[in-house]
């Protein structure tokens, strides 16, 4: 039996291109080759599975909430009847995939028509793929939400700076710097590289780029912030500017950057490292401020409030990240005490020897307009003092 299960294996090994054979009960020869057959099936059937499985990755969407992807098609739609000579938004014609395209028509919804006409849309690709890069190799991308994705890491414009080529040129430095740590502690370092790049120097009010600033080895607040979020985004970790218009306590303003950790925004002063984060210079000057605040690119609609909103951008309020805060609500009435709807308030502070203006905001239909702030110490009667000085009504 033995040697007749040899003869038949030695067969069939030299035909090299032939299935096995079936071999018939009763032959006395154990089927060796059956295991061979089912790995060899087994092999086929994984492979288009395993294709269906690829197609359907690279098939799903940046932008995965429908309400929200419609919204952003159609402002792409009236960004596309707004600008519609040129080549302009050619970079669709090319073969994308779907995330990035969605990506893609996400910035350009969203960005100034400055931003469309002198950028091309090969350069705004580039960059949907180097995020995209840095999402898939640093070890947090993965923990970061789509939204939070979308507003703070993927936009390549944090202030009105010329836009360059940071996002690649500084991934390639620090990402091994960085790969194999926290995020928190990440931050912590790329604001230590930042440190050794820029240092403070006052400056006039154009704003450089990230890689000008590199270049110059200086920069206001308003240029190192702009500089340290741009570093931080290159390797996919989520940040913004964040600014106040005027300090409460003494003449000027500042500006600083907030990044996301573990489902947390924390402070920190660009190019000014520190220990650990929430920590700066500045602790007891915002804790003590009017307003805290940093625009987001796009609709957003998180949990901070909305200061307001425009095509290209939403102001949000972030002072809660600072200091203990309460609703300040100014009601407008007319001469004959009722309200008045739609009237703009302007709150101020005073600062430089004038009162200015820090938030406009606009009376609903009950005539109020409200504004989160700093609150002072309680008063002897249980209530609180709100930390804006002047509110002026324009009917």
């Amino acid at each position: 039996m033995k040697q007749k299960e040899k003869e038949i294996k030695t067969k069939y090994m030299n035909q090299k291109h032939s299935l096995p054979p079936l071999l018939k009960r009763g032959t006395g020869v154990r089927p060796y080759l059956t295991t061979n057959c089912m790995k060899t099936l087994t092999r086929f059937l994984i492979i288009p599975m395993l294709s269906v499985a690829f197609f359907s990755c690279s098939e799903s969407h940046f932008l995965k909430d429908v309400a929200y992807r419609n919204q952003v098609t159609q402002d792409f739609e009236m960004k596309k009847q707004q600008l519609p000579n040129g080549e302009l938004f050619a970079v669709f014609n090319e073969k994308l995939t779907i995330p990035e395209q969605e990506a893609l028509m996400f910035l350009y919804a969203y960005m100034p028509t400055g931003d469309v006409t002198d950028y091309t849309g090969d350069y705004y690709l580039e960059n949907v793929r180097l995020s995209d890069q840095a999402r898939r190799e640093m070890p947090w991308g993965k923990e970061i939400p789509d939204d939070v994705f979308r507003h703070f890491v993927l936009p390549i414009r944090v202030n009105n700076e010329n836009l360059d080529d940071s996002r690649r040129v500084f991934y390639n430095e620090l990402k091994d710097r960085v790969k194999n740590l926290s995020l928190h502690d990440a931050v912590l370092e790329v604001n230590h590289w930042c440190h050794e790049k820029v240092i403070y120097t006052p400056s006039d009010t154009r704003t450089s780029s990230p890689l000008a600033s590199v270049k110059t080895a200086y920069g206001r607040c308003g240029e190192e912030s702009t500089f340290t979020v741009a570093a931080l985004r290159s390797v996919g970790i989520p940040a913004r500017q964040v600014y106040t218009p005027r300090w409460a306590h003494t003449d000027d303003n500042h500006a600083w950057v907030e990044a996301w950790v573990d489902g947390k925004w924390y402070f920190f002063g660009a190019c000014e490292p520190e220990p650990v984060l929430n920590l700066g210079w500045f602790n007891a000057p915002a804790s003590r401020g009017m307003l805290m605040h940093t625009k987001v690119f796009g609709r957003y609609t998180g949990q901070e409030e909305i200061m307001y909103e425009t095509p290209n951008y939403t102001e949000i309020n972030v002072i809660d990240n600072y200091a203990p805060t309460a609703k300040g609500s100014v009601l407008v009435t007319d001469a004959e005490g009722q309200p008045v709807a739609d009237a703009t308030v302007e709150f101020k502070v005073y600062n430089y020897a004038e009162f200015y203006t820090v938030a406009t905001k606009h009376t609903d239909r009950s005539g109020h307009a409200s504004l989160t702030c700093w609150y002072g110490p309680p008063k002897t009667d249980g209530s609180v003092i709100l930390n804006y000085h002047s509110a002026k009504t324009m009917n």
